[in-house]
């Protein structure tokens, strides 16, 4: 297997930290869909931000609370993803993470 990627699914994300284990301890370079993942050493992520649609959702309540009906409340999609490398992880796969990856990171961890 050349590599792995892990869809968005509340039964991974219950389990991102074995996820992430395997993937080290068997040396598989693998794609995740949230930041999370790189930061406990995951090698690349890339998906939603938790915080902006947490941010979208409370905008949402209050529009509610305000009086809005919901179902007058148009559907919002996602406008902004973070793309996060792990390079402490690529470098213990051995694997080279191309310039224009890591200039188009919002975040390189070291």
């Amino acid at each position: 297997m050349d590599g792995l990627l892990v869809a968005t699914n509340p039964f991974y994300e219950g389990r991102r930290d074995d996820i992430v284990a395997l993937a080290k301890r068997y040396s598989i370079p693998v794609l995740y869909p949230w930041r999370e993942y790189s930061v406990v050493g995951g090698l690349i992520s890339y998906g939603t931000s938790f915080t902006e649609s947490y941010r979208q959702a409370g905008l949402y309540v209050g529009r509610i609370l305000k009086g809005e009906k919901p179902a007058d409340l148009p559907v919002v999609q996602a406008t902004k993803f973070e793309l996060l490398v792990n390079m402490k992880t690529a470098r213990s796969l051995g694997v080279t993470v191309p310039p224009s990856i890591l200039v188009a990171a919002d975040e390189v961890i070291e």
